[in-house]
């Protein structure tokens, strides 16, 4: 179904896609019963070349009678003809995704606030781990922040894997893989080690915890999850982007990084973190340590106050990086797009020095003038790549139909932008790129110079962010910028409908889809001042849509991109990162 004009689209001929959000639940039926997991990750463990790795584990006791052929894991080198025609994940890697769901909780972020929320039990987990020593022993790249953390995180791995550094990187949230969040030498880890690695930790956390001593929340499993990688791998750096806040982040355990960063700040999580400015950047500060040099860049002056004084409590001198001067690349454009994103690799930059500083490897970077990068910063600076962060990514399908064209019929640009401030930045950066692919179109011979463009915007955002507070400013920003949108389509997000990281279907049987949330953000975009008209001359303050899923917004998008071949539609896809992980997984299939 579809509100605000117009018939009902076709469903879309594709199964749904899925990700992670913080409110799923997985439904009990999807884990298998606790000693029959155990019992077949032993003969697994047994079976498999690996059974030698230090995460393998002796047999215990014998296996209760025969199992399915269909739970045992092939050898990887049989898995092709085994599974042709089959879905890519294996059906250990569905096992391991249905636990990591259970995980999950349907708990709202503001019930309890961010006074810590048993926070004290991340150091029962660490002892339960053995991980104490291993954490001490890594050495620490601590981001924090509101905008940024996770594109300085990006930048900064990338200049230290090109110096030469075995690097491991924690980001969050993923967009269609669990595994994004974990990466190794700028590689999302492979599915065989995570496989290894999330049983280690599952098991050893199951059999010592309890009703006193709860399983890890989802996010502190990662977090410990991740320390275990990157300890057991052995890498020369971890680079670790903060979940949520800073003082009660599952990654605060860290207890000595070797040094730290706050990205820009701005109004995100008030449920947990506070109303002002200043409570935001007190959460933030949690992460100075007493003796480690730190780095910030310009914040409002309520948040710089606070930051400030933390600093001083603690003996750290916190240094304010500027933006990079894109003079000091040598004509080398930033891996990241936007123009705010030399402010993430201006930080980026001062954390990577004071990290080869501090170890004692400043000999291995090389400048070949004053006045520019090393030119291995400068090669990490410009390969560096993080997906969902104000990428292009041209339609396949409609556009391999219409291959006759020299330009793409429709295009989506993604930016997982939920923040006021940051809608700002991705409004500036869509009517940047939309405004040079017209001048582009423009130069090109007959017949695609008098070529339209239509734009649409594709949205959804958490139930707990405000759109009287997102809406306005990404529609404000674009229109002074010259861009107006003809259609608004709000959807929720696929991953509502499936388990974490899925590639299954949603349930056959339709099911009554609450559209409360996509009505109430069409009703506040239908309540702003519009200056044009919307598609086939519409006012477009009327000129909205809400779609019960994803797929079907998708669908209509293609099909009137199809039947309108001489107009190029641009589709801003924004206000969630799942909402952009969720496109990313269809337009891949």
């Amino acid at each position: 179904m579809r509100a605000g004009g117009g018939a009902s689209p076709r469903p879309a001929p594709f199964p749904a896609a899925t990700s992670a959000t913080a409110t799923l639940l997985v439904p009990a039926s999807v884990a298998m019963p606790p000693p029959r997991l155990a019992h077949l990750r032993r003969l697994l463990l047994s079976l498999r070349s690996a059974a030698h790795h230090p995460l393998a584990r002796n047999p215990g006791r014998p296996l209760p009678g025969p199992l399915h052929p269909s739970l045992l894991l092939l050898p990887r080198a049989m898995a092709g003809a085994a599974h042709a025609g089959v879905a890519t994940a294996s059906a250990e890697y569905e096992e391991v995704l249905g636990c990591l769901g259970s995980l999950i909780t349907r708990k709202v972020r503001a019930d309890t606030g961010n006074r810590g929320n048993q926070w004290e039990l991340m150091a029962k987990y660490v002892q339960i781990l053995e991980l104490e020593e291993p954490i001490a022993q890594l050495k620490v790249v601590h981001v924090a922040g509101t905008k940024g953390k996770g594109s300085t995180c990006t930048f900064a791995e990338s200049i230290l894997r090109s110096c030469g550094f075995r690097t491991g990187l924690f980001t969050s949230p993923h967009l269609m893989d669990v595994r994004e969040r974990f990466r190794l030498d700028g590689l999302d880890i492979s599915e065989d080690k995570f496989i290894r690695y999330f049983w280690w930790c599952w098991n050893k956390l199951k059999d010592e915890t309890g009703n006193d001593v709860p399983m890890p929340a989802y996010f502190r499993f990662l977090a410990l999850l991740a320390f275990k990688i990157f300890s057991d791998e052995k890498v020369d750096v971890a680079v670790l982007e903060v979940g949520l806040g800073g003082k009660y982040d599952a990654t605060n355990v860290v207890r000595a990084p070797v040094v730290c960063g706050i990205s820009s700040l701005g109004y995100d999580h008030m449920e947990i973190l506070g109303n002002t400015l200043g409570e935001i950047a007190g959460e933030k500060a949690g992460i100075l340590k007493k003796g480690v040099p730190a780095y910030t860049v310009p914040q409002p002056e309520e948040a710089m106050s606070v930051l400030m004084r933390r600093a001083s409590e603690l003996g750290v001198s916190l240094q304010v990086v500027q933006p990079l001067d894109p003079q000091k690349l040598e004509d080398q454009p930033l891996g990241l797009h936007g123009e705010h994103q030399y402010m993430n690799a201006g930080l980026a930059v001062a954390l990577a020095n004071t990290w080869l500083e501090k170890q004692g490897h400043l000999d291995r970077i090389h400048v070949k003038h004053s006045d520019t990068l090393p030119h291995q910063f400068i090669k990490g600076l410009s390969s560096a790549c993080l997906q969902g962060r104000a990428q292009i990514v041209p339609d396949p399908q409609v556009n391999s139909e219409n291959d006759k064209d020299d330009n793409s019929s429709l295009v989506f640009y993604l930016d997982g932008a939920h923040s006021p401030e940051s809608m700002e930045t991705c409004a500036r950066w869509f009517a940047h790129v939309t405004n040079n692919d017209r001048i582009q179109l423009g130069s090109l011979k007959q017949p695609h110079a008098d070529r339209n463009s239509r734009k649409i915007l594709l949205f959804n955002c958490m139930t707990v962010r405000d759109p009287q507070r997102l809406l306005p400013r990404l529609l404000d920003t674009c229109a002074q910028n010259g861009i107006h949108f003809e259609q608004a389509l709000f959807v929720p997000n696929q991953s509502q409908y499936n388990k974490l990281g899925s590639l299954a279907s949603p349930p056959s049987e339709r099911e009554q889809i609450d559209l409360s949330w996509q009505l109430s953000l069409q009703r506040v975009w239908e309540s702003l001042p519009h200056n044009n008209e919307g598609l086939n001359g519409a006012n477009s303050s009327r000129a909205s849509s809400v779609f019960e899923s994803l797929p079907q917004a998708i669908q209509w998008v293609r099909e009137t991109a199809q039947q309108n071949q001489s107009t190029q539609f641009q589709v801003l896809v924004t206000g969630s990162l799942h909402l952009v992980g969720d496109v990313l997984r269809l337009l891949k299939k």
